[in-house]
């Protein structure tokens, strides 16, 4: 399958709905897993803007790459970003789409409020 690097050293990057349990199958409510080290899945979406653009991406994540709490409207950084296209046919409809998926998504408040000390 094909996956394309993100570049995210020009973005600015902030949490826009804390880290959700990845259900891959809402009828049986079966919780998503990474297949190479089995560790729950999660989604946290991000408000990614670049370019003088602002989208909102649903990033799925290995829950141990989620660091401590993150709040609405935290930045953060994104280590190991890729986007995934995806194509499917559901009851007779061609849907396609981008997935995106990160090793990690780190606070960066801790980092900016200690930066912040340091030059006071």
């Amino acid at each position: 399958m094909r996956q394309i690097p993100v570049d995210t050293s020009g973005a600015v990057v902030m949490v826009a709905k804390s880290p959700q349990v990845k259900v891959k199958d809402r009828r049986t409510g079966e919780i998503a897993t990474d297949a190479e080290s089995g560790a729950k899945l999660m989604t946290v979406d991000v408000m990614f803007a670049a370019n003088e653009e602002v989208e909102i991406l649903s990033i799925t994540v290995p829950e141990p790459g989620i660091s401590g709490e993150l709040a609405m409207g935290m930045p953060v950084a994104l280590t190991g970003l890729i986007a995934r296209p995806w194509e499917n046919d559901f009851n007779g409809q061609r849907r396609h789409g981008i997935a995106f998926r990160a090793v990690a998504v780190t606070s960066l408040a801790n980092a900016n409020a200690a930066a912040g000390s340091k030059a006071a």
